[in-house]
This record gives C-alpha cells, sequence and structure tokens, in this order.
C-alpha cells in the first residue's frame, strides 16, 4: 500500500522559516526543522492534514523535514520553485539569520490553524534543549522508519479514529492543497 504523501508548500515554508527567526533571530537549524515536525504533526492530528507536507527522513538527531532543510541551505531549486533571486536568510554555521532580502513576511499563506501549530511546534522546540528535542523526537514514527522516510500514518496518534483517518488520507492526501 502506498504511503500518504502530501503536496509540498514552499510558501508556507518560506514564511515559517522567515517568522521563526524574526522570533529567534540566529536560531539554530535543528530547532527550526523540529518546530516544523512538531507543527506539522500537531496540525496532522487536529485537524488531519500538515502544515507544511514535507517529506521526513528519521535521522540520527531526530526528523528531518527534507524540502525545508534544503530550503534553510538556500538551495536554488526552491528559489526557481518560489520564483525569488534569493532567500531572505543565510545559513551560518547551524544558524540562521535574517539577511534582509525579501523580508516582508507573507502570513497570508498560513490558515488561522496552520499559525496555531507553527506557533506550537515552535513554542515546544525553542525552549528545549538540543538533546531533549531529540529525545522528544525520537517517537514511534521516527522508531518505524528506521532512519528512512518517515510515514505519516505514523505520525498520527492512536485512536478509534485512527484507521478511518489514515484511510481517508489514503484516498484524498494528493488532492488536498496545503
Amino acid at each position: 500500500m502506498q504511503p500518504i504523501r502530501f503536496k509540498f508548500s514552499p510558501e508556507k515554508a518560506k514564511a515559517a522559516i522567515q517568522w521563526m527567526i524574526a522570533q529567534q533571530p540566529g536560531i539554530d537549524l535543528h530547532a527550526m526543522l523540529k518546530a516544523c515536525y512538531f507543527a506539522d504533526k500537531h496540525h496532522l492530528n487536529k485537524y488531519h492534514r500538515p502544515v507544511f507536507g514535507a517529506t521526513y527522513r528519521a535521522m540520527r538527531f531526530g526528523p528531518v523535514p527534507v524540502e525545508i532543510y534544503e530550503m534553510a541551505k538556500g538551495e536554488a531549486l526552491w528559489l526557481a520553485e518560489l520564483g525569488d533571486d534569493r532567500f531572505p536568510w543565510k545559513l551560518e554555521g547551524y544558524r540562521l539569520q535574517g539577511n534582509g532580502a525579501n523580508a516582508d513576511l507573507d502570513h497570508d499563506v498560513f490558515s488561522d490553524s496552520d499559525f496555531e501549530s507553527l506557533k506550537h511546534g515552535f513554542g515546544i522546540s525553542s525552549h528545549m534543549t538540543f538533546n531533549a528535542r531529540t529525545s522528544a523526537t525520537h517517537g514511534a514514527d521516527w522508531q518505524a522508519a528506521k532512519l528512512g522516510t518517515m510515514r505519516y500514518e505514523d505520525m498520527i496518534d492512536d485512536s478509534p479514529r485512527k484507521a478511518e483517518i489514515v484511510a481517508d488520507l489514503r484516498q484524498n492526501a494528493a488532492h488536498i492543497r496545503l
């Protein structure tokens, strides 16, 4: 059976990274990536769709949203996708700093529930140490991936409706606009 896949939203990822840098200039890359994971997982469980729809890899230090990581590193493919000349941040070592380019943050890309989940994820991640974030993200979904690609099915919390939610997402995830 095919795993649940969503169409990634680079616009939301860009806006989320900008917003987190504005909240915490010099945010650690690990904290930013885990905030995105916590946001996607929170929104998936509460509203049955993620915020970003990223592809998550179970890496040694926890889940990594691959596309968001590529954007944070400044990969040109995502500039072309966004129609931008450069990202409004720079990665210095493992810290993200704003650079003033395209600095206007577009909040309109987020629904109210998206932004609620982003704030939730950022609130959790930004107040944890590296080791605490790593530990908090090594749950059953990360373990099931065995250092490979994580499945959204495994990110959904156990509940009496889990099978129904998974079946619905399997059928509709590719058509959901994030």
